[in-house]
């Protein structure tokens, strides 16, 4: 009996199908799984930059207090509704935003719409990004007291869960 290729290839391709979706169904979605950096648990890489308005900030000048250092960009959809929550966590704790491929300009008038009066670096290269393995905007990395990375948020946050983690971290 001859096989018919389109046959074949139908049942392959269904197989392939149906391989992906139980691997999706059996796949762990649970929002507060862990996220892994090459950078947690690392001493935060430095950094000394000038942000939009000229001043430098280095994260050496935090040393002995609690930062949060965030990746964003102004066309980020997520990183706009996660402002409201950096605004309010910026009331207990130091921040540092670092913007993604943005013109200063483009920065500045967005924290003027939106808050924030934090020091925020417009990297142009992308350096500091590379340094703390940011992989998608925006991201998050708390730096605790010494100077270390003990968490990275992926994905917009809450002032709560940041503020929950510091607490359970004292």
């Amino acid at each position: 009996m001859k096989q018919r290729p389109a046959l074949v290839a139908a049942i392959c391709v269904g197989a392939v199908v149906a391989v992906l979706i139980i691997l999706l169904a059996t796949s762990s979605s649970d929002p507060e799984r862990a996220v892994t950096s090459p950078v947690v648990g690392k001493a935060a890489p430095s950094f000394d930059a000038n942000d939009v308005d000229g001043r430098v900030v280095s994260v050496n000048d935090y040393q002995g207090r609690w930062l949060l250092v965030n990746f964003f960009a102004t066309w980020c959809i997520p990183c706009k509704a996660e402002q409201p929550e950096l605004v309010t966590l910026s009331s207990s704790m130091p921040i540092v935003s670092i913007a993604f491929d943005d013109p200063v300009d483009k920065v500045k008038n967005s924290f003027a719409d939106n808050g924030g009066d934090w020091p925020v670096i417009a990297e142009g290269d992308g350096r500091l990004a590379l340094d703390y393995g940011v992989v998608k905007l925006p991201e998050s990395y708390l730096v605790n007291p010494d100077g270390k990375v003990v968490k990275k948020f992926d994905g917009g946050i809450t002032a709560a869960e940041v503020q929950r983690y510091i607490a359970s971290a004292k």
